[in-house]
């Protein structure tokens, strides 16, 4: 559920007090663990290393990224392909087709 619109958005103090002390153009990595956080218009152009669980994402947030949250762009889990035995041979067809192909044309 999202937060209420007469609340406004949210923003951890310490990410505000830490982006109000750094200088456009610096391009030093603020580490923050606060994913809820909403993105600000002030924090456009700084680099942040999100805390995914274990360990830092760095993240350079652009205009297109205001009003969204931290997390979104800080994935917590790792995507394994699907599949098994049947995925392999599917791989292996697929990769020794075009490696054939260009042999056949000669």
């Amino acid at each position: 559920m999202s937060r209420s619109t007469r609340k406004g958005p949210w923003v951890d103090p310490n990410i505000l007090k830490k982006v109000s002390k750094m200088k456009h153009g610096d391009h030093t990595v603020i580490k923050i663990w606060s994913r809820d956080s909403e993105i600000s218009p002030e924090m456009v152009g700084f680099t942040f290393g999100i805390h995914n669980g274990k360990d830092f994402v760095e993240v350079t947030v652009g205009e297109d990224m205001i009003g969204h949250r931290f997390g979104e762009f800080s994935l917590t889990r790792k995507f394994v392909k699907h599949g098994g035995k049947m995925q392999r041979d599917l791989e292996k067809k697929v990769t020794a087709a075009p490696a054939a192909a260009p042999a056949a044309k000669k």
